[in-house]
């Protein structure tokens, strides 16, 4: 059995109030218009992304992060993939280019990986 109730809802009635949060804010300063790359193969033409990897594997490998192992078949092995973003001065100029080598997490298995 369904009950047929009269309730009437802002979205029935065809009220739609702009979220504030998705409010675009305008800026005094422009913002310039450099491209974050989605993968190595753009970062790689572009010196100053080169340059930010270099840093980033630098720093892993003087802070001793990983120490490489024979594979074994019963160890699952993690992958991971470099993620690149451009921070800015609060002026929006460009301060650095950070690229940054992540592990991919999410192909861990509890009690196995970690």
């Amino acid at each position: 059995m369904v009950l047929d109730h009269q309730m009437v809802t802002s979205a029935k009635a065809g009220i739609r109030k702009p979220n504030p949060r998705y409010a675009l804010v305008a800026t005094k300063h422009t913002i310039p218009s450099s491209v974050e790359p989605t993968c190595v193969s753009q970062a790689i033409k572009d010196p100053l992304w080169r340059a930010a990897m270099s840093i980033e594997c630098n720093a892993l490998i003087s802070n001793g992060t990983w120490e490489l192992v024979p594979h074994e078949p019963t160890h699952n092995l993690i992958g991971c993939k470099w993620v690149f973003r451009i921070k800015r001065h609060p002026d929006g100029t460009i301060d650095k280019y950070k690229a940054r080598l992540v592990a991919k997490g999410f192909h861990q298995c509890p009690g196995v990986d970690f």
